[in-house]
């Protein structure tokens, strides 16, 4: 490839190979890491021996984790805002269904404090998420 410039004049142009060899390596860790920020609140569930219970809409999903932190979703929340916050989210909804994660080392009163949170708030019904039991038993 010849120019018609001499050889006293700078090339102008932008390389642009190294800034897409950068943007593709970022794309592959952002395809990477994606997968792995689904779910934001870490909890070591207990196992139980049940079977899955098919749901049909989104639920609300509280979760303590070890440290006895509670989150709605993925936003912490304090314990005494925790049955004000639900009916807030809860007055315009007909369903009032919430799934429960609990770590399995949290003590078992602050679960049932959680759980009469909830009940305060107007929930009926709680489920319980918890890991399938290896055995299958």
């Amino acid at each position: 490839m010849q120019s018609n410039f001499s050889n006293n004049q700078l090339m102008s142009e932008i390389n642009v190979t190294p800034f897409v060899d950068v943007m593709l390596v970022l794309l592959i860790i952002f395809m990477v890491t994606a997968p792995m920020m689904v779910q934001s609140v870490d909890v070591n569930l207990p196992t139980a021996s049940f079977s899955p219970l098919k749901g049909k809409d989104e639920h609300l999903i509280i979760s303590i984790k070890q440290n006895e932190s509670i989150y709605i979703n993925d936003q912490i929340i304090n314990i005494l805002f925790l049955s004000q916050k639900l009916e807030k989210i809860f007055e315009n909804s007909k369903s009032h269904n919430i799934y429960l994660r609990a770590d399995k080392d949290v003590p078992y009163g602050i679960v049932i404090n959680v759980m009469s949170s909830i009940k305060n708030a107007g929930v009926k019904n709680i489920g319980l998420m918890t890991l399938p039991n290896e055995k299958g038993t």
